[in-house]
Order: C-alpha cells, then sequence, then structure tokens
C-alpha cells in the first residue's frame, strides 16, 4: 500500500517538473488546428488565447440593455441557491440548485439589484441552452473553427453562463474538452491537472435540491437519486485538518477577461469564481476515450486502492 502512494506521488512530482506549466500560458492569436493539438490537445495543457474571438458582435453587443430589447420577454432557466453555491456540497449532501423559469428582463434586474431579490442567482443550464432558451442572440457569436478542426467534431454543448459575482463552482472536472470565451467582465479559474487526483479528496453524498420556501432555503432530498462522487474542499480554503494530503497540490490560477479564451483540457480540476455579471459562452467537445483516459482510469483505481 505504501510502495503504491509513493508511485502515485512519484507521478505528481514528475508531471509538474516535466511538462505542466507554473502559469497558464496566453497566446496572442489562435493557433492553427494542427497546432493547437499538438501544442495543447495532446499534451492535455491549458491555455489562454488573445484575439481568437474578436470578430463576435457579441463583445460590443451584450449590454444588459442589448439583452433585454433582444430577449427580455423569453424565459429562461435559473439556478437558485441561499449560497452560491450549485451543483456542491453543502451540510454534508450534494444539492443541487433550484431550478427557477423568468423572463430574461427580471433576471436582469435582480443582477442590478441584487438585494432585490433572496437568493443568489445564476444562468448556468448546461444542456447546450445558447442553442435552445437564447437561440435568438447565438448569431452574436461564431463556432470556434480551428477548435472543431482540432477535435474533428463539433460541439456536444454551448452554453451561455451569467450570473451574480457570489456564484462559485465548486472544484470537480469533466470529460470534455472545453474552450471557455468571456464575452463580458471576467472568470478566474483554480485549476489541478489530472495526475493530482491522489491528493483531490473524492467522497460519495446524498442529494438534495435547495428550494425557497416562505422566504428561506430549504434542502429537499432526492431519494430517487444515487449517490453522487463530488469533492467537499474549498481549494481557496482548504480545510489540511481534515484533508492533509491536498497540502502536496501545487494549484494555478488563471483569470481569464472579457475577449480572451481558455483551453480547459479534459479531466482537469477546476474551481471557478466571476465577476458580478460576468457573461461567458463555452463550448464542450466529448474528450476522446483514448490511451490518456485509460491511464487516468488506472490512476484512479490505484488510488481507491489506497483509501
Amino acid at each position: 500500500m505504501d510502495q503504491v502512494k509513493r508511485v502515485l506521488e512519484s507521478l505528481s512530482i514528475e508531471a509538474r517538473e516535466l511538462y505542466i506549466d507554473k502559469e497558464v500560458p496566453v497566446l496572442d492569436k489562435a493557433l492553427t488546428p494542427l497546432e493547437f493539438y499538438r501544442k495543447h490537445v495532446a499534451s492535455n495543457k491549458p491555455v489562454v488565447i488573445n484575439n481568437a474571438i474578436k470578430r463576435w458582435p457579441a463583445l460590443t453587443k451584450w449590454s444588459n440593455q442589448y439583452l433585454r430589447d433582444k430577449i427580455g420577454t423569453k424565459e429562461v432557466t435559473v439556478a437558485v441557491t441561499p449560497n452560491g453555491y450549485a451543483d456542491a456540497v453543502t451540510d454534508g449532501k450534494f444539492v443541487l440548485p433550484e431550478q427557477r423559469s423568468m423572463s430574461m428582463s427580471a433576471f436582469l434586474d435582480i443582477m442590478e439589484n441584487p438585494g432585490s431579490a433572496n437568493g443568489i442567482f445564476y444562468v448556468q443550464k448546461q444542456n447546450s441552452n445558447l442553442t435552445d432558451e437564447f437561440v435568438s442572440i447565438m448569431g452574436d457569436v461564431e463556432e470556434l473553427s480551428w477548435g472543431s478542426e482540432a477535435f474533428d467534431k463539433k460541439p456536444d454543448a454551448v452554453n451561455f453562463w451569467m450570473g451574480d459575482h457570489r456564484a462559485v463552482t465548486s472544484m470537480h472536472r469533466d470529460h470534455y474538452e472545453n474552450l471557455y470565451c468571456v464575452v463580458r467582465g471576467w472568470k478566474k479559474f483554480t485549476l489541478l491537472p489530472p495526475t493530482d487526483l491522489p491528493y483531490v479528496p473524492y467522497e460519495t453524498f446524498d442529494v438534495g435540491t435547495f428550494k425557497e420556501v416562505d422566504g428561506k432555503f430549504i434542502v429537499e432530498d432526492n431519494e430517487d437519486m444515487e449517490k453522487v462522487p463530488w469533492i467537499a474542499l474549498d481549494p481557496l480554503s482548504p480545510d489540511y485538518d481534515r484533508f492533509p494530503a491536498f497540502k502536496s497540490t501545487c494549484p494555478i490560477e488563471v483569470t481569464v477577461h472579457a475577449g480572451q479564451v481558455l483551453y480547459l483540457p479534459s479531466l482537469w480540476f477546476h474551481h471557478v469564481q466571476q465577476s458580478h455579471g460576468c457573461i461567458a459562452v463555452n463550448y464542450w467537445y466529448d474528450m476522446e476515450f483514448d490511451i490518456k483516459y485509460n491511464y487516468y482510469k488506472c490512476i484512479e483505481s490505484l488510488v481507491d486502492i489506497t483509501k
């Protein structure tokens, strides 16, 4: 058991020494699809790209007034929580947000006057909502052709994000290649490479859903749902007494500003903060379940053995 732990520790250390950048590099412009694939996708390394979306009309058009004029009466799905944490561990449970349908104008009213409503509001429905609920403004963005060519597929989902600065995305990983485009404001990502998995504390949790009742939020049990594996740790304020192994990680922080694109590789752990009223669009491409995934599953199995 101790030998397995030492091997996993060596893997994490050598990855940082051999290929993981201490800071996320920033490029002046988009690479060719081949260059992007060779330098970043194949090596599973994040990168920030300037000027890749400079022709998007959204960068200049997407003011609150423009959104009111275009989709103000449109019903959109909004995640509401009392603490800003949707899809996160709260009081020992994995808690989903309350999903509300409201007009875009009503949502924008709350964004402009955060104290006017109970709770923290975030448009974050991850089911390709840009091509569904926000389809009337989809013409203001363009698919990143160099990304689609590099991944050799069309995006599985295109998502629109906008919300309160108190809305935080808890640390997790995705089985997607992610091109994350900030249109307005900024997003701050705290990243960990997949090779830090041995230090990241996964536990399984019962599932609940926030619901506002008589002005107070409660958590309703979702007894029909299976337990969810999730990370209870906050990387910004880690509880080292409870999770001492996390001391061995070296989180990488990067802030992505309006007009920039972050390539967030599949299986990288990430925690996200944002400026108030930040707007972003991301393109999710299903990852290739190739030898990299095989290696990752092997590490996952070895980590389970050491628990």
